[in-house]
């Protein structure tokens, strides 16, 4: 399935727990005021590539935990990355994703878009929320603003509520 992106990581350490994979996906509607990735908000910027051929990426590495969605915002490709995900995790690996969405937004969004659905289902942990500025804290562990936290979509599916967790 296409998908597309501004840049791939092989080996990170600084994008969720352990040594992960990043695909940094490329369009986001969110524009928040001292993003991280700003060249990763334009839809029509970036390459384009399959989940295939990022798989195989992935499974050149024997060292990775799991694989960190990020952008750009993810869920302006729910179905490519669902796809993705769900390979990942046949190889025992872990998903985190990043969202400008909240967790609410996107829940409700999974009640009518079933890809966005099955991205959150097929996610070990999310960090959900805009990077606001103001609330800028470098000692937060792989977030950027106080208002982000640490979701576990999978049990917030199933309460339709947000389930924080720790790493």
């Amino acid at each position: 399935m296409e998908l597309r992106i501004s840049g791939l990581v092989n080996d990170s350490i600084v994008d969720g727990p352990g040594f992960r994979f990043v695909v940094f996906v490329q369009g986001c509607p969110h524009h928040c005021e001292g993003c991280h990735n700003p060249q990763t908000h334009d839809f029509e910027g970036g390459t384009t590539t399959t989940t295939e051929e990022i798989m195989v990426k992935i499974k050149r590495n024997p060292l990775l935990k799991g694989i960190t969605l990020s952008g750009g915002e993810p869920f302006c490709q729910c179905a490519p990355l669902a796809e993705l995900a769900r390979m990942v995790k046949k190889q025992g690996l872990s998903v985190m994703a990043y969202s400008g969405y909240t967790i609410e937004q996107l829940l409700q969004r999974a009640k009518t878009e079933e890809s966005v659905r099955a991205l959150l289902l097929n996610c070990d942990i999310l960090v959900d929320g805009p990077f606001i500025k103001e609330q800028r804290d470098i000692s937060l562990r792989f977030r950027g603003s106080k208002n982000q936290r640490i979701i576990d979509p999978v049990a917030s599916l199933k309460k339709g509520v947000a389930v924080e967790r720790e790493f």
